[in-house]
């Protein structure tokens, strides 16, 4: 079970946290504030904000996609958003070079993030990448990156089988509707 990556909303998802957090912010914390909103909007919406694929790694849940742009930069993507919006790494951290606006978010994924946030933007970047080992569906790779499934998402949110097979239909749907759109 896989959501759509998408790249813009994913960059409007950042940016949204970085003018909530008014100044530039480490991108592990970043990294780590992405997933807890998409895991947020996965109990509460049944879809992600990002789409992105996730991992178990040593600090805690990664948002794959995202941590690659942050580490290795457009080698491999040259055309996403991201590097038009959001600065390459200097200490650590990122900074917005332009805004993205919001357009692609919903109101609903808004409050999301202002809600995720205001919980957790207050905690220093180590606090809070030991807090996501709390995450039950994060296991230790020690070193190494373990997939993140969907479906052990939604099961350690107490989901039930019902409420995963009709989140998988949901899928399915709309990754078949991205497929007639793309051609």
């Amino acid at each position: 079970m896989e959501f759509n990556y998408d790249p813009l909303k994913t960059v409007q998802a950042a940016a949204l946290f970085l003018k909530l957090n008014r100044q530039p912010m480490e991108y592990m914390k970043l990294i780590k504030l992405l997933y807890i909103a998409d895991r947020t909007a996965l109990d509460g919406l049944d879809d992600t904000i990002t789409g992105d694929k996730y991992v178990s790694m040593d600090h805690g849940p990664v948002l794959s996609k995202v941590y690659d742009l942050i580490s290795h930069g457009p080698i491999y993507d040259k055309n996403n958003p991201w590097f038009e919006y959001i600065s390459p790494p200097q200490k650590y951290c990122v900074d917005l070079c332009a805004d993205p606006g919001k357009d692609e978010l919903c109101e609903e994924e808004e409050e999301i993030i202002e809600g995720v946030y205001k919980a957790f933007g207050h905690i220093n970047v180590w606090k809070l990448s030991n807090l996501t080992h709390f995450i039950p569906e994060w296991q230790d790779p020690h070193g190494s990156a373990i997939p993140i499934r969907i479906e052990d998402i939604l099961r350690n949110l107490g989901k039930t089988e019902d409420d995963i097979k009709a989140v998988r239909r949901d899928i399915v749907k709309e990754n078949y509707f991205d497929m007639l759109l793309a051609n």
